[in-house]
């Protein structure tokens, strides 16, 4: 059974910094898109991150402050934030299996449970 936790999301000010990682478990697959997405209240869900086999892409807004990424035995998906604004509060989701790996699909077939992250000004 594929299971996804998150952890180390937080409230920070505008400018501060968090990494999230996400523990896989249960999914043996080398070949695998993985990736972050996001859900503000009120809002639709927004893909934020996406890696496979090394490459990565990123929504515009966050390209340049977060940086997506995997340790060598692929247990364990990270999303590193920086210069992060009140604009990226959100409910933040670790993904994986997405045959279409871009950041506009979201239709992932295993999710966790999630990691709030707020900012404040």
């Amino acid at each position: 059974q594929v299971q996804l936790v998150e952890s180390g999301g937080g409230s920070v000010q505008s400018g501060g910094s968090l990494r999230l990682s996400c523990a896989v478990s249960g999914y043996t697959s080398n070949r695998n898109c993985m990736g972050w997405f996001r859900q503000a209240p009120g809002k639709e869900r927004e893909g934020v991150a996406v890696i496979l086999s090394g490459i990565t892409a990123y929504r515009a807004s966050v390209r340049g402050r977060f940086t997506i990424s995997q340790d060598s035995a692929k247990k364990t998906l990270f999303l590193q934030m920086n210069s992060l604004k009140p604009d990226d509060t959100a409910m933040y989701y670790c993904a994986a299996e997405n045959p279409v790996c871009d950041i506009y699909s979201l239709n992932f077939n295993y999710r966790g449970q999630g990691t709030q992250v707020t900012v404040s000004s």
